[in-house]
């Protein structure tokens, strides 16, 4: 039975993300999609940590999803600049992740981001996957294949050149255009956070970035971020402690200075009492003067 079907010829098993092309072997990025990949992944980890205390997701930067087998092999991946997959294995077998491979895994992306270097239109293509006329298979555009294929639930394209976001969400099989928020975000529901476009300085570059944000509207903060806060929040308990340290000797120094000044008001009078009363003033008298009561002339007397 086993020649037999060794005979006939059974194709081959689909390839693994160790048996497939993990670049194209060209060059199409800028210098900002290196720093803002960094920064979206970093600001989301305690995130993902409440959503997978497994630790079972994957991060995908500009590396490869392959959703269909073609010749060369490359023409059926496409590779979004960013994708988060929930509950696979950051690892194969002990093995870094050379790609995705759809047909091996099966759980699909959340969500995909597009840095758009140019208009965005490559980003929106919806080229359809199609046999031309001599016989060529027509490669699909991105769009197309994230929402028809892969049905990635959420796409981001991002235009560098004009900080312009869209954000679609896959609903009835067709991706629908999401509007933002009150304020200014997309909330991808299925994470719990909200994704949109912050101004500031990043690895020495001052630009609008995409960020996130939780569903309250706090910016998630990177690592770095995080321990410059605790640095301020250190310092500044170091300083209110300082401050009221300070109040306190203060206020010591203060009582100290009014017990000495009434030990100096007591011995004035201790010793103005004997001379009044040689003078032939009565304690009442006395105690009038000093502005004092009778018992405390007869004490201090």
């Amino acid at each position: 039975m086993t020649e037999s079907l060794r005979a006939t010829g059974l194709p081959p098993a689909f390839p693994d993300h160790t048996q497939l092309p993990e670049a194209d072997g060209t060059f199409v990025k800028n210098f900002l999609e290196h720093p803002q990949s960094i920064l979206l992944t970093d600001s989301l980890e305690s995130t993902l940590q409440t959503l997978h205390p497994d630790g079972q997701y994957a991060i995908g930067q500009d590396s490869g999803i392959y959703w269909r087998e073609t010749d060369p092999p490359e023409r059926g991946a496409e590779a979004p600049d960013w994708f988060y997959v929930p509950n696979v294995p950051p690892l194969l077998d002990g093995e870094i992740r050379r790609s995705y491979v759809l047909w091996r895994e099966y759980m699909v992306p959340i969500i995909a981001i597009e840095l758009a270097s140019g208009d965005g239109s490559e980003e929106r293509d919806n080229t359809p996957l199609s046999r031309l006329p001599e016989g060529i298979t027509q490669k699909p555009g991105k769009f197309w294949v994230y929402e028809q294929i892969i049905r990635i639930p959420y796409y981001a394209i991002y235009t560098i050149k004009t900080s312009q976001l869209e954000v679609y969400n896959w609903v009835n099989a067709r991706y629908r255009l999401l509007e933002p928020n009150d304020r200014g975000h997309y909330p991808i529901e299925r994470m719990g956070v909200e994704l949109g476009v912050w101004e500031g300085s990043y690895q020495n570059q001052t630009q609008r970035w995409l960020r996130w944000w939780d569903n309250q509207g706090n910016l998630l903060l990177t690592g770095s971020e995080q321990a410059r806060l605790e640095r301020l929040h250190t310092e500044q308990e170091r300083q209110r402690a300082e401050a009221e340290r300070q109040r306190a000797e203060a206020e010591r120094q203060r009582a100290e200075a009014e017990s000495q000044r009434a030990d100096r008001v007591e011995q004035t009078q201790r010793d103005a009492i004997p001379q009044l009363l040689a003078m032939g003033l009565t304690v009442e008298q006395v105690a009038q003067a000093l502005s004092l009561s009778v018992e405390e002339v007869q004490r201090l007397g």
